[in-house]
């Protein structure tokens, strides 16, 4: 689409996501095609690695805590652990009394043979009966695990781990990134095979959920009669996510970091505006916002200082790991701008993604971290995205092109900085990149590099043909660029002083449970050097790069398939029930079609010219 003549608000006042199609582009060969994958440069596969199974996932109970149990933000001698007592009726607190006592145990083996901390708290009818437990007193770099206790029911078992001490060097840390996971697009397959990486933690930078209505034709249905909107609206719609049987594994077995982008809350929204300001004014979104974090915070495994205030909630902040790395949580959605709608609306100055405030927290403290990696979380894509072929520009607005003079001060910013290193979600695409100085300068002076993870299963299972036919042409538009691909996964990030080795994990399918997870390519950000190159990728549907040879079992193993796998959790894993009580196994849904967002006929204002297999999903 050609930048219009239009005010960069849009002469309607909605503003609508640029966002990327499905479609598929060719490596050169037949194998591109099949595999996904667009690469700028030259790159060297090698095949391999070993073969390990991962655990099927374990089915939750029916009641008391059916959501599973949680832990994340470590610190050296803390640790946020959480559980939400969940009533019978899912979205309703009406049917338990006002506060419901909660036992929590921590332990330092998984049999809780030796007890080191315990406690209760009250579970109250005013935060959905959540659980905040901010377990302090720990020892760094360390294992622990913990259960929790409520009306003669027993949670599952979980794992956790604290950061190492401040000033320790620990020899790798590893972080897998994931992002954006719609219920009704496919199932969470791929966290099987996260969970047998044994990351250190999973940084999950938005669209937990998505507030989109139910539809029929989806391989699993929304709840409810249309999109959240109030509290329990939003409760009932974290509930059915949490009630995955894969996510629930994977959130029990590492520590998460999460922050949201738009779908917890709604498509597109910035600062104080709705996606249509038009249909809902500024009060009414406020209100709306306001419930949505109240069950974000409700549902995720966050400090009280992320505790919203009504529609506000300070969700920015930072970790750090050693004299190895900080690792900083942005916020891009609460202080930004109103997307623009133009090009030069997009490089109007003083327009922000970030606000100054955040801007001068973050760069302070990558500049003053003395921590040899500056990793930063960012929702949405930071590198720069043409999408017109040949002369000229066009970009998506609502990811950092959208803000232009805020984006390339900060890239200004990272030149001087040690590793700046951004890890993004979003695109419900892998795109491996160069952060540049100057994008309109194609030998401009590379300052980082940005990983942007896919999606667990938005966008289902995408035509990969449409995709590669879609992108091929826009490749030497975006030479930064080491690598587009279009499958579903997560990046699995080893962080270690000499360097980064990332692993992109692609799984098959996600719209059935059998599929087959493997090493579509590797990565390397090398220590002092910014930029980042690779290192292989997979050349065929069979094949698929595989960790250096120094990996540990886990990290060389090259595809796992849930169909083949056992259930690895142990009795304690799984809710107990009280004497002469029996736990019921979730519900799950029959597949169906995985088609669009929008019903049909809906306008979907793709800004590309192809459009896409699923060409109404939103991102």
């Amino acid at each position: 689409m050609q930048p219009s003549s239009s005010d960069d608000q849009g002469t309607n006042g909605i503003r609508r996501r640029r966002f990327l199609g499905a479609g598929a582009v060719t490596l050169g060969a037949a194998g591109a095609v099949a595999t996904g994958q667009l690469l700028t440069g030259n790159a060297s596969a090698s095949v391999g690695g070993s073969t390990a199974t991962a655990g099927a996932g374990t089915s939750v109970s029916g009641s008391v805590f059916k959501l599973g149990v949680a832990s994340g933000d470590p610190l050296p001698n803390a640790i946020v652990l959480w559980t939400r007592v969940v009533p019978a009726n899912p979205g309703s607190s009406g049917i338990l009394p006002p506060s419901v006592a909660v036992t929590w145990e921590l332990a330092s083996d998984s049999g809780f043979t030796k007890i080191l901390k315990s406690g209760t708290v009250n579970a109250t009818a005013g935060l959905g009966y959540s659980v905040h437990v901010d377990v302090t007193g720990l020892s760094p770099a360390t294992d622990y695990w913990y259960r929790f206790k409520a009306l003669d029911r027993t949670s599952r078992t979980g794992r956790t781990r604290t950061a190492p001490a401040a000033g320790s060097s620990p020899e790798k840390l590893r972080i897998a990134l994931a992002s954006c996971q719609n219920w009704a697009h496919g199932y969470f397959t791929v966290y099987q095979d996260m969970r047998a990486q044994q990351p250190d933690l999973v940084l999950f930078v938005g669209d937990y959920i998505y507030e989109s209505p139910a539809y029929s034709n989806r391989v699993r249905r929304h709840e409810g009669p249309g999109s959240p909107v109030t509290l329990a609206q939003y409760r009932a719609r974290h509930e059915q996510y949490g009630t995955d049987p894969d996510l629930q594994a994977m959130r029990a077995a590492a520590p998460f970091v999460v922050v949201f982008d738009d779908h917890e809350v709604e498509q597109d929204w910035a600062g104080d505006v709705a996606d249509d300001p038009v249909a809902e004014p500024t009060a009414k979104f406020l209100a709306r916002r306001a419930a949505a974090f109240q069950a974000y915070y409700e549902h995720m495994p966050i400090r009280l200082a992320q505790k919203p205030s009504g529609p506000d909630v300070q969700m920015y902040r930072k970790l750090d790991f050693g004299t190895l790395a900080r690792l900083h949580v942005l916020d891009t959605r609460q202080y930004r701008d109103d997307q623009a709608t133009t090009q030069e609306g997009a490089m109007k100055a003083g327009r922000v993604i970030m606000g100054d405030t955040q801007r001068d927290w973050l760069v302070d403290s990558m500049r003053t971290s003395g921590r040899q990696w500056n990793l930063v979380a960012s929702q949405v894509m930071m590198a720069e995205t043409d999408l017109l072929a040949g002369v000229g520009k066009e970009w998506f607005y609502d990811a950092w092109d959208g803000y232009q003079v805020e984006r390339n001060a900060l890239l200004a910013d990272f030149k001087d900085l040690r590793n700046p290193v951004v890890l993004s979600g979003d695109r419900h695409r892998t795109i491996v990149s160069d952060l540049k100085l100057d994008y309109s300068d194609p030998d401009s002076t590379v300052v980082g590099a940005e990983f942007v993870g896919t999606s667990i299963s938005s966008n289902g299972d995408e035509d990969l043909e449409a995709f590669a036919a879609e992108w091929a042409p826009l490749l030497a538009d975006n030479p930064h660029w080491k690598m587009i691909d279009a499958r579903r996964g997560y990046l699995l990030l080893d962080i270690s002083a000499d360097g980064i080795e990332a692993r992109l994990r692609t799984i098959s399918t996600v719209v059935t449970r059998d599929g087959t997870t493997s090493t579509a390519a590797t990565f390397r950000v090398a220590d002092g050097v910014p930029g980042v190159s690779m290192v292989g990728a997979q050349t065929g549907p069979s094949q698929s790069a595989s960790a250096d040879d120094s990996a540990s079992p886990t990290d060389s193993a090259d595809s796992t398939n849930p169909t083949d796998s056992t259930d690895s959790a142990t009795p304690a894993d799984t809710e107990s029930s009280a004497p002469g009580e029996s736990a019921s196994p979730s519900a799950t849904e029959p597949a169906g079609d995985a088609s669009s967002d929008v019903p049909a006929g809906a306008s979907t204002d793709v800004p590309v010219s192809a459009t896409t297999d699923d060409a109404t999903s939103t991102l």
